[in-house]
C-alpha cells in the first residue's frame, strides 16, 4: 500500500503497528483525561467547602470584615499613639523625684516628728517642704528648687532630701531611738 500524502510504501503489518501504538497513546491519554477530571472534581469540592463559612456566610464577606476591623485597629493603634505621647510629654511636668528625710528638729522633743519633703519634675525644677514639730506647734517653710538648686540657703536635712531626690544620695531609713 502507497500512501499518497507521503510517497512511501506501507505494508498491512506496519500499518497495524502504527496503529497498535496511536490507540496506546490514545488509551494513555484517555487515562490522564479521567485523573484530570476526577482530581478537579476533588479541587472544585475543596473550593466550595473553603468558600462556604459559617451560616452560609461567604468567605469573601468574612475576609472583608476582618480587613475592615484590622482597618479599625491600625486607626485605634495611631490614636494611642499620639495619647501615649501626649502623657510622655506632660509627664515632664510631673513631680517624678521624691527624697524625704525625718528628723528631730529640737533635742528635747523625740520621735523625728519634723521633716523635709522634696518634690521635684524632671528637670530636677520643684520645691522643698520643711516641717519642723515644736512643742508650741508645727511651722512648715517652702522652698523653691530650678535645676537642683535653691536661691535660698538649705539646711542639711533639706540637702539631704533634695539629694535623695536627685539620686545623688541613696535614701536611708530612720533609726528608732
Amino acid at each position: 500500500m502507497k500512501s499518497d500524502i507521503i510517497g512511501l510504501y506501507f505494508t498491512v503489518d506496519d500499518f497495524l503497528l502504527t496503529f497498535t501504538i496511536m490507540a496506546f497513546i490514545m488509551f494513555i491519554l484517555f487515562i490522564l483525561l479521567i485523573v484530570n477530571v476526577v482530581k478537579t472534581g476533588k479541587i472544585k469540592k475543596k473550593y466550595e467547602a473553603f468558600m462556604m463559612g459559617k451560616n452560609a456566610e461567604s468567605l469573601e464577606d468574612t475576609l472583608i470584615k476582618r480587613i475592615q476591623q484590622v482597618d479599625e485597629l491600625l486607626v485605634f493603634e495611631a490614636e494611642n499613639r499620639e495619647n501615649i505621647q501626649k502623657i510622655f510629654d506632660s509627664l515632664k511636668y510631673t513631680f517624678q523625684k521624691v527624697g524625704m528625710v525625718k528628723y528631730d528638729a529640737f533635742h528635747e522633743m523625740g520621735g523625728k516628728l519634723s521633716f523635709s519633703l522634696a518634690l521635684l519634675d524632671e528637670k530636677n525644677d520643684g520645691f522643698i517642704i520643711n516641717a519642723m514639730h515644736s512643742r508650741e506647734g508645727c511651722y512648715t517653710y517652702i522652698k523653691e528648687i530650678l535645676s537642683g538648686n535653691s536661691i535660698i540657703v538649705l539646711a542639711d536635712e533639706e540637702k539631704e532630701a533634695l539629694d535623695i531626690a536627685m539620686g545623688v544620695k541613696k535614701s536611708t531609713k530612720p533609726t528608732e531611738d
